[in-house]
Parts: C-alpha cells; structure tokens; sequence
C-alpha cells in the first residue's frame, strides 16, 4: 500500500463515511452523509481521486460514475496513528500519555473505574 497514513484531515473525514457505509459510494452518496454545504461535489471528488492515488480507496466503474470502497483498514489505521500520536507528544511513552490523561480535567471518576476494570480483566 502506498503513503495512506498521510491522509489529510479532510480525506480523514471522507474516509469514515466510507468506513461506515455497507456499500461502495460515489461523490454524491458521500456528499449526501456530509453535514449540508460542508464541501461542493467536486471538492469531494478531489479528495477522493487523492485518496485512491494515495492507495486508502479503490474504485470501480459502473457506466460513468465511479464507486469508491475504502481500501485502508480503520483499526490497523487507528493504531497507527495513535503510534506516532505517543511517538511525537510522549517520546514514545503510553504510560506518560496515561499520567497526561489522568491528571486531565476531561477524564471523570467513571471514566477512571471503567479503565481500571479493564486493567482486572
């Protein structure tokens, strides 16, 4: 595969409504599941010709309009990003970015408890 962890912020987006989606899409099934007037028809179209030169989606024909299918695995990306997340901001330390989750204001009592059950298991 081919330089698919470089997806930008905007082919990200377009690639979870493909994640999600049953089927393959084309530009306007993926226009119609984005919040109305995110982007126009042909910015969607862009980013997924880019998507596919960067090898996250493939495409099929089907008479004139071509049917995008993601290509790139959601958890194998997920991981990877969350790899070089902990690489850049923590020196490569899960436990230091765990400490920076704990201490932060966002992370509740019950999210604490849930993550020590996890721990137990």
């Amino acid at each position: 595969m081919k330089q698919h962890s470089q997806i930008s912020g905007a082919e990200f987006e377009v690639m979870q409504i493909l994640w999600e989606a049953d089927e393959p899409l084309n530009v306007q099934n993926v226009c119609d599941r984005l919040p109305e007037g995110k982007w126009a028809y042909k910015t969607v179209g862009t980013l997924l010709i880019r998507m596919e030169e960067k090898g996250a989606v493939s495409s099929e024909k089907r008479g004139r309009t071509n049917y995008y299918t993601p290509i790139l695995d959601k958890e194998a990306y997920r991981k990877q990003q969350t790899k070089e997340f902990v690489s850049k901001l923590y020196h490569g330390s899960v436990k230091d970015l765990a400490v920076s989750l704990f201490k932060s204001e966002d992370m509740t009592e019950s999210d604490i408890d849930e993550i020590r059950k996890m721990f137990d298991l």
